[in-house]
């Protein structure tokens, strides 16, 4: 597994991932907005979003980091569903940080949609030190 800089290339197998992802959860699955354009959502904003890829050069996972004042938000940290538990998410997730750090931000937040649906964050960020100050939104000092 690699994790690459977002590229047009990927755009339709990162759709299908992440509409995978999100069916795994239940549901209805749909894109969201940000999902159609991530140059200008995120990359040419200052802002960035990655890619996990295997080794068939296939889309396994994405995250995405947006600037709001003084701290980032952490966005779309999807995993493909057969892959969870592999060490992909905590990957993205070191990346994610680290380029918040780069850029000089000392706090990512992230929201965790309802606990029945989504009880894997739930249980992912505060194994990687993120805390809940808020319902349903937890934040973690870098």
């Amino acid at each position: 597994m690699k994790i690459i800089k977002y590229d047009d290339r990927y755009r339709d197998d990162l759709f299908y991932m992440y509409l995978s992802a999100k069916d795994a959860l239940g549901g209805v699955p749909k894109l969201r907005d940000d999902l159609f354009d991530i140059n200008a959502n995120y990359i040419s904003v200052g802002d960035m979003f990655w890619l996990a890829i295997d080794d068939n050069d296939r889309v396994i996972g994405c995250v995405g980091v947006r600037s709001e004042d003084n701290f980032m938000w952490l966005r779309r940290l999807f995993i493909k569903p057969t892959l969870k538990r592999q060490g992909i998410g905590s990957a993205l997730l070191a990346v994610a940080e680290d380029f918040a750090r780069a850029k000089g931000v000392q706090e990512i937040r992230v929201h965790l949609g309802d606990k029945e649906r989504y009880y894997e964050s739930w249980n992912f960020y505060p194994k990687h030190g993120y805390e809940m100050y808020l319902p349903r939104y937890m934040k973690k000092k870098i």
